[in-house]
């Protein structure tokens, strides 16, 4: 048995072959939530005081950050999903009455407080994603600290509902302590190591994780290998997919998009395509992020 005290953090076992008994909604053996990451306006950028300029999720391969200046072309791309993709995005979702959750970053919320407005004028649920979108492993945890308190505050104000869950994406080792401590989230979900949510305790108090996914993310159009066509990223999606409709025990599926990304003409067909699978599937509950974490909880809780 491995050293608990030297591995802290670290579970590889989590709940093995004994899988919990799960009962979804309606019998649903598989629970989906799709999120969209709102990002643009809160990634690195010296005009926000960083030290150099973005380089993750930006459609060019091989960026490097550049040190004390902008990368204007990145800053275009960002642009790009503010401007057009998530408007795109949430026309999908509104089209057909489905439900979508948005991680939001609390600065790129305040510079575009209409798509705050579009949140909630379509019952979207909001998940704290940081202030920035920026890595927060080196960040001094009484500025972390901050930042998440301006976040909560701005999509509070922005949106007009406090925000449950979290997610930063690029977290430090005080993250999940300084949500817990914050006290007003159910979960978090910087996590990727399970097919189903489970808890966890931290400073002697009980706390939700709904892992997210990296494999369905659409981040895989800008990887390599990765996926080139709608067409490769909604079979992706639907093998996921069904592979848990095979099964005889339920599963916790996050399929996440970005508004820069998935936003584009040559690629929003996949979302159509997976919006009008899903719902032909009458053994998946597909739901917002936080009906998902109050249903885990008062039925596993």
């Amino acid at each position: 048995m491995a050293d608990q005290k030297k591995y802290p953090d670290r579970d590889l076992i989590g709940y093995g072959r004994d899988r919990p008994d799960v009962i979804w909604p309606n019998g649903a053996k598989l629970a989906v939530n799709i999120v969209l990451n709102y990002e643009e306006g809160g990634e690195y950028n010296i005009l926000d005081g960083d030290a150099h300029s973005e380089s993750l999720i930006c459609e060019q391969n091989g960026v490097e950050p550049i040190i004390g200046e902008r990368n204007l072309n990145v800053e275009s791309i960002y642009e790009y999903g503010s401007r057009c993709g998530v408007w795109n995005v949430f026309d999908e979702f509104t089209s057909r009455d489905a439900p979508l959750t948005v991680y939001a970053v609390g600065l790129a919320l305040k510079k575009n407080p209409a798509v705050g407005a579009a949140i909630r004028e379509h019952g979207f649920d909001c998940v704290s994603h940081g202030w920035r979108w920026i890595d927060y492993a080196k960040v001094p945890e009484e500025v972390e600290r901050e930042h998440m308190h301006l976040c909560v505050d701005t999509i509070l104000d922005i949106t007009g509902e406090r925000p449950i869950g979290w997610y930063t994406g690029r977290p430090s080792l005080n993250t999940r302590r300084l949500a817990v401590e914050e006290g007003g989230f159910l979960y978090d979900s910087d996590a990727y190591n399970d097919d189903l949510p489970y808890f966890v305790e931290v400073d002697g108090k009980r706390h939700l994780i709904l892992c997210h996914n990296f494999d369905a993310n659409d981040t895989n159009f800008q990887r390599s290998p990765g996926v080139f066509s709608a067409y490769e990223y909604f079979g992706y999606l639907k093998n996921s997919i069904e592979y848990f409709r095979r099964r005889e025990k339920p599963g916790f599926l996050t399929i996440a998009l970005h508004a820069r990304v998935i936003g584009r003409p040559g690629r929003i067909s996949a979302i159509s395509r997976l919006l009008d699978y899903l719902q032909k599937c009458d053994d998946v509950w597909l739901a917002r992020r936080n009906d998902i974490a109050k249903h885990w909880i008062e039925t596993q809780g």
